[in-house]
């Protein structure tokens, strides 16, 4: 079984066989199928297919964050690089205004 709070394993019997169902917990009130397979024939495949499934899901959403991570480390890093410029040009036109004033 998983050790992650973020995701579960749902079995449930249905007529036409066993039903596993990935759930991820949105809120602490609220949670969220993921993903769903029915129809197996006992609650060993179904246990068997959700772990193996929760083991990808879980490893394509840390692959997905660390992308995400990437992507938001360079957005901040453009526009920290954008405000030191602002700065510069201010500085720069308080410069030539102030020798300006001088003159």
């Amino acid at each position: 079984m998983s050790e992650n709070k973020k995701f579960a394993i749902r079995l449930t019997e249905k007529r036409n066989g066993w039903s596993a169902e990935i759930t991820r917990q949105v809120t602490s009130r609220r949670t969220v199928v993921s993903k769903r397979e029915m129809g197996f024939e006992s609650e060993e495949l179904a246990q068997a297919w959700a772990e193996k499934e929760l083991q990808g899901f879980i490893a394509s959403q840390a692959e997905r964050n660390a992308r995400k991570s990437e992507a938001r480390k360079e957005k901040e890093a453009k526009e920290h690089a954008k405000e030191a410029l602002k700065a510069v040009k201010a500085a720069a036109r308080q410069d030539s205004a102030e020798q300006e004033d001088e003159e």
